[in-house]
């Protein structure tokens, strides 16, 4: 058996394509008779709609059709995950408008550039309406409301029960928090291409549909049944996509309205998404209002936490208002023993676009809460923030552990990334350091901050798809149910095979996306690539193996049990290393003498989510003057399980740590008081480049899981969900002997200054205030299950 790759840095089998350019994106497909979609939208963020016409755009040069929401009559529908069935949106905007750029009419033409002219022609009436963007204004007695009909702007809400968790506590810390709405920035937009012309050509397909999504399958079946066309019609493929990071899931009000509009006028239509349309259209995620309180022994035991957390629906009960009833609550407590949870939500409507999935999902939003909470804490307690949380880790011997609000975490020992970390980054010298800077009277403070976190990957466990071909020349091809966006999925499933096949990589080649050649997926989402669809390809290379060395032993009459994979990648017997071998291709050739298939396609199945975890570390340097805010060092130490591939692994928290510290200094979608959006384009919209990072430190422990053979967890979301919070906390912790308690994300020169200059005045800033009235009239929480919560995200 030649030595097994698993566990090696094997360089992505994928990225010759990407660097050389011969990749496909949909914005590269080029069709006969291709025509271009351009919308038409909205200049105000609530308005009602008097009139269209479309009279003068029609007879624009190039122009094939203007369509508005009465020329298609499409129904109004749900993005990914409903979160309220009373609230969907139509393709294009009808009697009203709720947030600035929503799709009112649309433009069809022979070129792009004629169909963004020809919107310009497009004489739209609005009878402006007040706009509420703010979630907590929003749910306030008077609000504007967004659905009058309605009669309200919660979209949905939860109470906890009635038991109070503080009670008997020696302290209690509180804190309102606020995780910002942020713009996933994809480097490839929203595109999709319609094609209804089906026939022949199209392998008998009545519509193919080319789009940029992480879950193709689930793309095809809401298409579907939003349109109500049977899925053996319809052909859904993605090909390579620039990114997603959540936003790519579903299918959005453009997307139907490009597909209804092809299917009109009955010729293929493309639409792809501005850099500015993106910031204006595509979800965004995050959005979070928390109010937080901490009880504790005076020892630094903890006793109860109760949570009172607003979510931003944004218009239309955008799917992501469901996260903080979901995921946040699930991942209340963390990495902590908490004996005791109350957790209320409410998701509120405002005249902003609608909100999403943003890399993590609810779990950032949870672990950032928290995790500021426990710093203050430590200051209250006057105990040091790594002792504290030591005091209240879960013990590695407590797992499973089932958390007060239902979460079962599989494995875990917290103190170990938590330890490397600390080893790491040297915590001792940085704390000297620190104190000889604020001796000296150094303006330029230095903080260290601390987070460690637990998250939730394949939520609800569940199953994918995977398969393997061994074809008559050797080769093979293997196909998952999945749908890589960046991460590497070509080269983990393809090291799977050639592990178990003794088949060179060269000659693996990956199939995923396209659900006319994989016959069923759920795509990607929380992380459950390889855990779910890699442990499927494992599993179906096994028995594939197992398949072909009995045809093997066979022709070297042995028996199977003797036969294996040699460092050549033939078959041989054990133990006889000058005897006969057998190639792929003399297997293969035996198989169809005799009517076998070398392929197997089978679906992986696992109980339970995973839930991975780690610590980091930031080292930060705040200029007390300005408020400018340095970073120096962030070592991340995440634990995802049985490690495949140790490269790819490091791309994932390189690429999670870029995001999460962006969110910390830089990142926020803001909104003037009459909805217009102050950042809709990246002038304003502050994400970092190459020259604003700094040499990210990344390590990893690794705890398998039992939950599947590989003993793997999900790492796509782990380095944004820990790196946010320690960044935060590094910088209130730089400041802290000036009486600073806490700055709200993104901790801006601004905030930072303010929050400098009131410490210095003797105000410091209050980090709390009494939540809003909205929570003593929410439903309580049923009896469903948190495994059922998870699913519906």
């Amino acid at each position: 058996m030649p030595g097994s790759i698993l566990g090696t840095s094997v360089r992505r089998v994928e990225d010759a394509d990407l660097i050389t350019g011969a990749s496909t994106y949909v914005g590269n497909l080029r069709l006969d008779g291709l025509a271009h979609v351009a919308f038409v939208r909205s200049p105000l963020a609530h308005a009602l709609v008097t009139g269209i016409d479309t009279t003068e755009a029609a007879a624009a040069p190039g122009v094939l059709a203007v369509h508005t929401a009465a020329d298609l009559d499409l129904p109004a529908h749900h993005g990914l995950a409903v979160l309220n069935p009373e609230l969907p949106r139509p393709p294009l905007a009808t009697d009203r408008v709720r947030f600035v750029g929503e799709a009112v009419a649309l433009v069809v033409a022979e070129t792009r550039a004629a169909a963004v002219d020809a919107t310009e022609l497009v004489e739209v009436d609005y009878e402006p309406l007040p706009a509420v963007t703010d979630p907590e204004a929003a749910l306030a007695e008077g609000a504007e409301l967004q659905f009058p009909g309605y009669g309200s702007n919660l979209a949905a809400g939860l109470r906890g029960p009635e038991d109070d968790p503080l009670a008997g506590a020696d302290v209690v810390v509180r804190a309102r928090m606020e995780n910002q709405r942020v713009a996933a920035v994809p480097l490839e937009g929203n595109a999709i291409v319609a094609d209804p012309r089906g026939g022949e050509a199209a392998g008998g397909y009545a519509l193919t549909v080319h789009v940029s999504t992480q879950m193709p399958h689930g793309f095809q079946k809401q298409l579907c049944g939003v349109l109500g066309l049977d899925p053996d019609t319809v052909r859904v493929i993605a090909p390579h996509v620039g990114g997603g990071f959540g936003a790519k899931a579903g299918v959005l009000a453009e997307h139907t309205a490009t597909v209804g509009a092809a299917r009109a006028l009955g010729c293929p239509l493309a639409w792809v998404e501005t850099r500015s349309e993106n910031l204006l259209s595509m979800p965004h995620g995050r959005g979070q209002v928390g109010y937080y309180e901490l009880g504790l022994t005076r020892e630094g035991r903890m006793t109860g936490l109760r949570a009172r957390v607003i979510g931003d629906a944004g218009a239309y009960a955008g799917f992501g208002g469901a996260l903080p009833l979901h995921m946040t609550y699930l991942m209340a407590s963390g990495v902590y023993d908490v004996p005791a949870v109350r957790y209320d939500a409410a998701s509120a409507l405002t005249n902003t676009t609608p909100m999403g999935a943003f890399r993590g999902a609810g779990r950032p939003e949870a672990a950032a809460h928290l995790e500021r909470l426990v710093d203050l804490a430590a200051t209250e307690l006057g105990m040091d923030p790594v002792e504290l949380r030591r005091r209240n880790f879960l013990a590695p011997q407590a797992f499973p552990h089932t958390t007060p609000t239902g979460a079962v975490y599989d494995v875990g020992d917290y103190d170990l990334p938590l330890r490397e970390a600390l080893r790491i980054v040297g915590l001792d010298e940085l704390r000297a350091e620190q104190a000889r800077r604020r001796e000296a009277g150094d303006p330029v403070r230095l903080g260290i901050g601390i987070s460690v976190y637990v998250e939730v990957t394949a939520g609800g466990g569940g199953g994918e798809y995977g398969s393997v071909t061994v074809h008559a020349d050797g080769s093979a091809t293997v196909s998952a149910g999945t749908s890589a966006h960046g991460q590497g999925h070509a080269t983990s499933f393809s090291m799977l095979v050639a592990d178990r096949l003794g088949i060179p990589l060269e000659r693996i080649d990956y199939v995923q996306s396209d659900t006319a050649r994989v016959p069923r997926g759920a795509g990607t989402g929380g992380s459950r690539s390889l855990q779910l669809g890699g442990t499927a390809v494992s599993e179906a290379a096994h028995e594939l193996f197992e398949r072909a060395r009995t045809i093997a032993a066979t022709l070297l009459e042995a028996s199977a049990q003797d036969v294996e994979i040699t460092e050549d990648g033939t078959f041989g017997v054990a133990g006889v290393p000058a005897g006969p071998r057998v190639t792929w291709t003399e297997v293969h050739r035996q198989a169809a003498e005799t009517g076998e298939q070398l392929h197997v396609g089978l679906d992986s199945q696992q109980s339970g989510a995973t839930y991975p975890f780690g610590a980091h570390v930031s080292v930060v340097e705040v200029d007390t003057d300005t408020g400018r805010v340095t970073p120096r060092r962030h070592v991340a130490v995440d634990d995802c399980g049985r490690i495949l591939n140790p490269l790819l692994v490091e791309g994932q928290q390189h690429g999670g740590m870029a995001q999460g510290i962006a969110q910390a200094l830089y990142e926020q979608v803001r909104y003037d008081d009459e909805g217009q959006p102050i950042t809709s384009s990246l002038a304003a919209y502050t994400i970092p480049t190459a020259a604003d990072l700094f040499a990210l430190e990344a390590a990893t422990t690794e705890t398998p899981t039992p939950l599947n053979s590989l003993g793997a967890k999900g790492i796509g979301e782990s380095a944004t969900i820990g790196s946010t919070p320690a960044v935060q906390n590094a910088v209130v912790d730089a400041l802290a002997d000036l009486g600073v308690r806490h700055i709200d994300l993104p901790c801006t020169p601004e905030r930072v200054w303010r929050a400098v200059t009131a410490a210095r005045a003797g105000a410091p800033e209050d980090a709390w205030r009494e939540p809003p009235a909205v929570f003593d009239d929410l439903p309580v929480r049923g009896g469903a299950s948190a495994d059922d919560d998870v699913a519906a995200i």
